[in-house]
C-alpha cells in the first residue's frame, strides 16, 4: 500500500553487454490476484471489437525493490559524477531557468491558466492544463530550492493544486484528469509527505481504481489490461502508465502491490520483443512504442510516413510499430519500478535499444518532437538505473550527467527559458519546455546513493 518505505535499491552496474546486479534487495513474489479473472462485465466505455488478445506477459518470479526517490538536488559537487565545471553549468542554468519560470507565475499561484491541451486518443476534447503544470513547476522548484517551502509565492501555488481536488480524490483536468492527478501527487510528495499525507492517499487510491483492469470486466489476455490513459474514458497508454507508476513510486508503492504489477503487464505489451509480447505487430530491437491497446499504436511509425497505427504497408508485408526514445525509456524506467531484475529479458533488451540509439540531438523516432520530454524521462530512467555511463554500441563511454547538462545549457534561451521548435505536445510553450529542462537537470543533479 502507499506509505510502504522502499528498501535499498539493487545496485545496477553498466557494462557493453547491457545491465550487471550488484546487489539485490527484494520483495515477495506478485501474487495471484495481478492476473485474476474479470469481476464485472466489459465496460462500456470499451469497445470490444478493438481490443486484441494474447497471452500475458510473465509475472517476475523475484522483484528488485527500485531505489527510494529523492526530492532534493545535491548540496556538494562530490555526490553527483560529474566534473565541476559540469556543477557549474548545471547551476548557472538553473539558476537562470528557475527565475524565468518565477516570473511567468500568474497571481493566483498557476502557470499556463489560460491554456488547453488535447488527449491524444480525444483530440476534439480540449482540457485545461493548469494543475498539471502548476505541478511539475512547483515540484522543479522544491528539488532544487527546498527553502521554498517558507516562500509565498510558492504556496500560492500549492492552494492552486489543492483547490483543484474532487471529493474523490483525483485533481480535476477534464479530460486529463489521470494525467493531471499523477503530477499533483508527485508535486506534494516531493514539498512535504507528511502536509499532504491526506491528499496523496486519496489521489493514489483513485490511480489505483482507474486503472483498467478485472473490474471493467478486462481478462490479463486483453491488450487495456493494466494501463492507465488520461481521463474517465481515455483508452491507455504508456505515456499515461510511466506517469501513474512516477507517482505511485514518488508515493512509497511497493513493487509488489497488484497495481504496480498490473501496470507492467500493460508496459510489456508495448515492448517490440517478441519472447515477452506476442502482438502480431511485434517485432524484435527491445524498444517501445505508444501503446498496445487497440491494436497498437506508435507515432514514430506516423512520423515515418507508415500511420500511426502502422496501417500504411507495401503490400505482403507485416504490420509493424516503431519503437522510439522517448517512450522506450518511459518502458525502461517503469520496468525498475516494478522490479524487474536487470538480468530480466525485456530489461536487458530496452537497455541494448537505448545502447543502439544513444543522442541528445533528437528524440530518436520523431526528431525534435517532444525533444524535452525525452530528456526529463532519460534522465528519470537512467537515475533509477543507477546508470552513470552508458558504453554505446561502438564501445564509447557516455557520461550521460555531463551530455545532458551540456546539451539542455546549450539549448537555454537568453531569458533563461527553453522553447521547442517543433510545436508539438505543448513545448512550443515556454514554461512547458523549461519545466520539462529544469526536471531533467534536476535529476542529474541528485546525489548518488555512493555518497553517505
Amino acid at each position: 500500500m502507499v506509505g510502504r518505505q522502499f528498501a535499498t535499491l539493487a545496485l545496477l552496474a553498466a557494462s557493453a553487454l547491457g545491465l550487471v546486479a550488484a546487489q539485490q534487495d527484494t520483495a515477495d513474489r506478485p501474487s495471484g490476484e495481478v492476473y485474476q479473472p474479470p469481476t464485472q462485465p466489459l465496460d462500456p466505455r470499451i469497445d470490444p471489437s478493438k481490443l486484441t488478445e494474447y497471452d500475458p506477459p510473465p509475472l517476475p518470479q523475484q522483484l528488485i525493490l527500485p531505489m527510494p526517490p529523492q526530492f532534493r538536488i545535491a548540496q556538494q559537487p562530490e555526490q553527483v559524477p560529474i566534473s565541476g565545471e559540469h556543477w557549474d553549468k548545471a547551476h548557472q542554468a538553473l539558476a537562470r531557468g528557475l527565475a524565468y519560470l518565477r516570473s511567468a507565475q500568474n497571481q493566483d499561484g498557476g502557470w499556463l491558466t489560460d491554456t488547453q491541451a488535447a488527449p491524444t486518443d480525444e483530440p476534439d476534447k480540449p482540457a485545461p492544463i493548469a494543475v498539471a503544470v502548476t505541478a511539475l513547476a512547483a515540484k522543479a522548484i522544491i528539488q532544487a530550492q527546498p527553502q521554498a517551502l517558507n516562500d509565498a509565492a510558492f504556496h500560492r501555488a500549492i492552494r492552486f493544486m489543492r483547490s483543484a481536488q474532487n471529493d474523490d480524490g483525483s485533481f480535476e483536468g477534464g479530460a486529463l484528469t489521470n494525467y493531471v492527478t499523477s503530477v499533483v501527487v508527485m508535486a506534494l510528495a516531493g514539498a512535504d509527505e507528511q502536509d499532504f499525507h491526506d491528499e496523496i492517499h486519496d489521489a493514489t487510491h483513485w490511480l489505483v481504481i482507474k486503472q483498467w483492469d478485472q473490474t471493467e470486466g478486462l481478462t490479463a489476455k486483453q491488450d487495456w489490461f493494466g494501463g492507465a490513459g488520461y481521463g474517465n474514458r481515455g483508452r491507455p497508454d504508456v505515456s499515461n502508465t510511466q506517469t501513474m507508476l512516477d507517482a505511485l513510486y514518488e508515493a512509497g508503492m511497493s513493487p509488489d502491490e497488484p497495481a504496480v504489477q498490473r501496470a507492467l503487464a500493460f508496459i510489456s505489451r508495448a515492448q517490440n520483443l517478441q519472447a515477452t509480447n506476442k502482438a502480431e505487430w511485434s517485432g524484435n530491437d527491445g524498444g517501445f512504442v505508444y501503446t498496445p491497446a487497440n491494436g497498437g499504436e506508435s507515432f514514430a511509425s506516423q512520423a515515418a510516413g507508415e500511420g500511426r497505427y502502422g496501417e500504411i504497408v507495401p503490400a505482403g508485408q507485416q504490420r509493424s510499430l516503431r519503437s522510439y526514445g522517448s517512450m522506450t525509456y518511459a518502458g525502461f524506467k517503469s520496468m525498475l519500478y516494478a522490479g524487474l531484475s536487470p538480468d530480466d529479458v525485456r530489461v536487458r533488451a530496452a537497455f541494448d535499444w537505448i545502447r543502439n540509439h544513444w543522442t541528445f540531438d533528437e528524440n530518436p523516432g520523431l526528431g525534435q518532437q517532444g525533444l524535452y520530454y525525452y530528456y526529463h524521462t532519460m534522465s528519470r530512467a537512467l537515475r533509477v538505473a543507477q546508470q552513470d555511463t552508458i558504453t554505446d554500441v561502438d564501445d564509447v563511454a557516455h557520461n550521460w550527467r555531463e551530455e545532458l547538462i551540456d546539451a539542455i545549457a546549450t539549448r537555454q534561451r537568453e531569458d533563461g527559458s527553453w522553447r521547442n521548435t517543433a510545436d508539438r505536445w505543448l513545448e512550443g510553450e515556454p514554461v512547458m519546455a523549461t519545466v520539462y529542462a529544469l526536471l531533467a537537470l534536476e535529476e542529474a543533479l541528485k546525489p548518488t546513493l555512493q555518497t553517505e
